[in-house]
């Protein structure tokens, strides 16, 4: 079989590696075998990571291009996985507009002050992200050099919805009251932050770029509390300003959500090459409400991996059943490895995927 080995950007990309995998599957090409990462690969399944965590806090860690890389690094060469995601946290870039918050452990993050009138949206800083946040920019650089065009480089944004639910609750929540109640009965109030959040994220994922980053992912982790048609008034216009930006430069663009079942055409519509499914959709069900012109990512239920392995390959075999060996599938769980998950799994995993789908 004939694989096209250049990128959007024409640089050569070695045949049969995982960069190549990777890519094939974002351009809807048919690769050598279905690519596998995993959304918080690089993590506290780790012991060696578990080991730096000791000694410094993530963002600490995130802030360290040295420590990022290091950690970025580690499924790769534990899992044997196709692509790296970048160690990075979606808040970080929001701390650059001068927004002063912590992540708690167990918690997550915690806005000092939380963003709820005009002024404090005013008051909400516009820095370019070569500026606001170079040491991304050196981590993804970094990463880049030392995979040697071997495996993809994926960076990736928290999306506007999400982040603005954090700043206007200053935690995480369960139901995004605050956040929703704002979105509803201040709309002018609403739509100032999403604009402001969307020029941010526009021209942080287009840094990323630059900086070397092979594909992008959009995290929208809360969305799957909307529904399509206020998804489509209050979020849609901006995540498709986004992915809009982004497809200008011909990198592949991945939508994630969570719990947004509902949502995927709403979704599609938005942007984005690939849309990444969870567990609560069946992945043949929501590929064709997506459409096949579009890729899939996903979406094997993380807390599999917390059992033994026959059970775990019976539920690679139904996600790779579903996926019917079309062009466009990138394996991956329906969110984050869970801490508790044994590596050696996962990297029992991503082997049984590659020789089970080898072409």
């Amino acid at each position: 079989m004939q694989h096209n080995t250049l990128t959007s950007g024409q640089s050569s990309v070695p045949p049969h590696s995982g960069v190549a995998r990777f890519l094939d599957a974002c351009h809807l090409r048919q690769p050598d075998a279905t690519p596998v990462w995993f959304m918080r690969q690089a993590g506290r399944c780790l012991a060696d990571y578990r080991e730096l965590r000791k000694r410094y806090d993530i963002l600490t860690m995130a802030k360290t291009p040295e420590l990022c890389t290091m950690v970025t690094l580690m499924p790769v060469q534990k899992f044997g996985v196709d692509a790296a995601v970048l160690y990075a946290d979606i808040m970080l870039p929001v701390e650059g507009m001068g927004v002063s918050l912590e992540l708690q452990p167990e918690v997550g993050p915690i806005i000092h002050h939380p963003v709820r009138t005009q002024r404090d949206i005013d008051a909400l800083r516009m820095v370019d992200a070569e500026e606001s946040v170079p040491f991304v920019m050196e981590a993804i650089r970094m990463v880049h050099r030392e995979l040697e065009g071997k495996q993809a480089v994926i960076g990736f944004s928290g999306s506007p919805f999400t982040l603005a639910c954090y700043l206007i609750e200053g935690r995480p929540s369960r139901d995004y009251a605050l956040a929703k109640s704002l979105m509803y009965g201040q709309p002018a109030l609403w739509h100032m932050l999403m604009n402001k959040l969307t020029d941010m994220v526009s021209n942080y994922l287009l840094a990323q770029i630059k900086a070397g980053v092979d594909a992008v992912q959009l995290f929208d982790s809360w969305v799957g509390a909307l529904s399509p048609s206020v998804y489509r008034q209050y979020v849609q216009p901006y995540v498709k300003r986004i992915f809009d930006a982004v497809k200008e430069t011909g990198t592949p663009a991945i939508h994630f959500g969570t719990g947004a079942a509902s949502l995927l055409e709403a979704m599609t519509e938005a942007g984005g090459d690939v849309i990444s499914v969870d567990w609560r959709v069946d992945l043949d069900d929501a590929w064709a409400r997506i459409g096949y012109d579009h890729g899939i990512q996903g979406n094997l239920d993380p807390t599999l991996l917390l059992t033994d392995w026959p059970t775990i390959e019976r539920g690679m075999f139904d996600v790779l059943h579903r996926a019917a060996n079309r062009s466009g599938h990138i394996f991956n769980l329906g969110h984050g490895v869970l801490a508790p998950t044994d590596p050696d799994l996962l990297r029992r995993l991503v082997d049984a995927v590659h020789d089970a789908t080898k072409r």
